[in-house]
């Protein structure tokens, strides 16, 4: 059980703004886990300067948790104990998220289990709960808070995700093991709607961070100004918790250190406009926002699997597969934007991470 002292030094690492991402699944050309890569994997994230890394979430496929395939406690306890190892030479700070789902006896359950392999928070998913009132899905996060902190998650409506009204989040936010949003709904108003319900909630030991991978660079560089009890209050979404981030971590890193140092600055030059635009324009490569999000999890394994890092760009689901064209996307976007790509990093360190 976490105690208040760790919560607090989570939390303190948390609002200092970390780049979080989502831990992909390498299979094999049979389609099974291949443990060396997904090994791999952890190694890469963490040398590459990650915060955290979150485990058993969307980019890990869910469909680890169907019987047939039983990968959820493997992935999870892999990941642990690759990223203990990992730090073990060089201790820092690393929040460790594992992605809970489902009604409340199944996502009672992964936290718990999560808990036992040495997961700090559980990143709540809350698609299972369809248009379920929400007073019940508020329950349902207090409960699992009791066995795990939680990261709240706000996913867009397009890939399962509902709308939740302003209120909804400021109770959320009420919840006192509440450690962060993830705020993902690719959408304006609503991300503003979690901002606001977190300041009206007098949070502000709640971190924000964004899951809107469609525009990255402008959440994390403006401020949100609000006024609580008649009081002007700003709150920065300060970090990220991301799909995209999966790839080409290294430059994630070092974009997010210079947007920290651009956010203390008294104007913000127009050139990060020109950086918001290619970050957006790569992230419509990686998860094929031209076809819908079809191609998703495979284009960030695609790019991966070019890499070294990962052995193919299989999903468990044989039906989720690069769409026509996604490859050439791929090329275009790692060709015009060499500074927001790692292979070179990759390539120096592959063999040492694969051993």
């Amino acid at each position: 059980m976490a105690t208040s002292d760790s919560i607090a030094d989570l939390r303190t690492h948390l609002l200092a703004g970390q780049a979080i991402p989502a831990h992909p699944l390498a299979l094999d050309a049979d389609r099974q886990l291949s443990e060396r890569h997904q090994r791999a994997l952890a190694r890469y994230y963490v040398d590459a300067g990650c915060g955290g890394l979150a485990v058993a979430v969307h980019s890990t496929q869910f469909e680890i948790r169907e019987p047939r395939h039983g990968l959820l406690a493997p992935v999870l306890e892999l990941a642990s104990q690759t990223i203990d190892e990992s730090l073990a030479a060089a201790p820092r700070p690393f929040i460790k998220i594992a992605g809970v789902c489902g009604r409340t006896d199944q996502a009672w359950g992964e936290a718990t289990l999560a808990r036992d392999f040495g997961y700090d928070a559980a990143l709540l998913s809350l698609a299972a709960w369809g248009d379920a009132p929400e007073a019940s899905i508020l329950k349902h996060c207090a409960t699992i808070a009791a066995e795990l902190p939680l990261i709240g998650f706000y996913l867009q409506p397009a890939v399962g995700g509902r709308v939740f009204s302003r209120n909804f989040w400021a109770q959320f936010a009420a919840i006192e093991r509440v450690l962060a949003i993830k705020i993902a709904p690719f959408n304006r108003y609503q991300t503003l709607d979690v901002v606001r319900a977190v300041i009206d909630a007098g949070r502000d030991d709640i971190a924000l961070y964004t899951g809107n991978d469609d525009t990255i660079v402008t959440d994390l560089l403006s401020p949100y100004p609000f006024t609580h009890h008649g009081q002007p209050k700003v709150r920065q979404i300060i970090g990220g918790l991301l799909g995209h981030w999966g790839v080409w971590s290294r430059a994630a890193v070092g974009l997010l250190e210079h947007i920290k140092s651009a956010r203390v600055e008294p104007s913000i030059d127009r050139s990060w406009l020109a950086r918001a635009t290619a970050v957006t324009d790569m992230n419509a490569a990686v998860f094929d926002a031209a076809n819908g999000f079809a191609g998703c999890i495979p284009g960030i394994l695609e790019v991966l699997r070019r890499q070294g890092l990962v052995p193919t760009n299989h999903c468990l689901n044989p039906h989720e597969t690069l769409s026509p064209g996604q490859a050439e996307e791929l090329d275009r976007v790692s060709a015009a934007y060499p500074e927001l790509i790692d292979d070179s990093f990759v390539a120096e360190n592959l063999d040492r991470w694969l051993r």
